[in-house]
């Protein structure tokens, strides 16, 4: 696109991007609430401490709100976000003053070019076929299969069939999971029922929507990216990622009833109907923000192309 052509940057008002953040503030408290809780006392919740001890980002992290690439914050050089990791100064000219602030979208693709491209090429393959349903999450009974008492990841969950039971799950049902960070995770015994064998490499290549595992990396995706995703997408793929993790808990092997939640069983034709419904809404949600994050990235490079002069370090 000629540069001439390419979209003008958001301005906010002060009062604007302020009430932007207040407002993201708030509900990123209200998400990390439980966690903080219970980083206080000690205790645990084998469900949803999974978003902050698997992905091990702080809530602090989720708290930080950002405008997004190619957003202008007015009157914001006095602020300590002027003084962040990627954040530089904007002056509408080369006369005027700089009392405002941007997301250097340039510096941060310069930086991060592989990892961008990286994100980026699995979001759009992910996107190009079609979700795969039907896994039943067998996958979270394949990291228990043939294990001894005391074993498990969650030892503080008793197994919600036993042993015996789970054993006989996973042996009757077909395993087909294509996610490889749920795959490594499976025991030595399992890892050949698999239908597939997926690897680092080859995860550009597996990776589907239908997928829980990997609509819950859309939080680790949009992490990665930094200050060009918007404050609003960050606690979206947040909040899809908690949905996700209660139903992959729901449908594991583990009988997660002291939380309140019933099983979703799905050695049974209606515990797999329920799985397969729950798994379709997800994937549909996921899809929509696989695209934003896109939409993010394709902002970010149009936004690092206008005229450098236009900015002040």
């Amino acid at each position: 696109m000629p540069l001439d052509q390419q979209p003008q940057p958001i301005v906010l008002a002060r009062q604007q991007w302020q009430a932007r953040e207040a407002a993201h503030q708030q509900r990123a408290d209200a998400l990390t609430a439980g966690w903080r809780a219970r980083r206080a006392t000690g205790e645990s919740d084998e469900i949803e401490d999974f978003l902050f001890t698997y992905y091990s980002y702080r809530p602090s992290l989720l708290r930080r709100w950002h405008p997004g690439a190619g957003v202008i914050l007015q009157d914001a050089a006095a602020e300590p976000r002027a003084a962040w990791r990627w954040y530089a100064g904007w002056a509408a000219g080369p006369d005027r003053a700089s009392t405002d602030v941007r997301v250097d979208a340039a510096a941060f693709l310069d930086a991060r070019a592989s990892a961008v491209g990286f994100i980026e090429t699995l979001l759009r393959r992910t996107l190009e076929r079609p979700a795969r349903i039907g896994c039943n999450c067998l996958h979270e009974w394949a990291m228990v299969y043939d294990m001894h008492e005391g074993e498990q990841r969650h030892t503080q969950l008793p197994l919600r069939l036993g042993q015996r039971g789970t054993n006989e799950v996973v042996e009757q049902g077909t395993i087909i999971c294509s996610h490889f960070d749920a795959f490594r995770f499976f025991t030595p015994e399992a890892r050949p029922l698999n239908t597939l064998q997926p690897e680092r490499a080859t995860q550009v290549d597996l990776e589907q929507s239908g997928c829980l595992h990997a609509n819950m990396d859309l939080y680790k995706w949009a992490v990665k990216l930094g200050p060009l995703v918007p404050g609003e997408l960050l606690l979206d793929t947040f909040e899809l990622a908690r949905e996700i993790r209660t139903l992959d808990m729901q449908a594991s092997p583990y009988d997660v009833s002291d939380f309140g939640l019933p099983a979703v069983p799905i050695e049974t034709a209606a515990g797999r109907h329920e799985f397969a419904s729950r798994q379709r809404e997800f994937a549909a949600r996921a899809d929509v923000l696989r695209r934003r994050l896109l939409q993010t990235i394709e902002v970010a490079r149009l936004s690092s192309r206008r005229d450098p002069a236009a900015s002040t370090p």
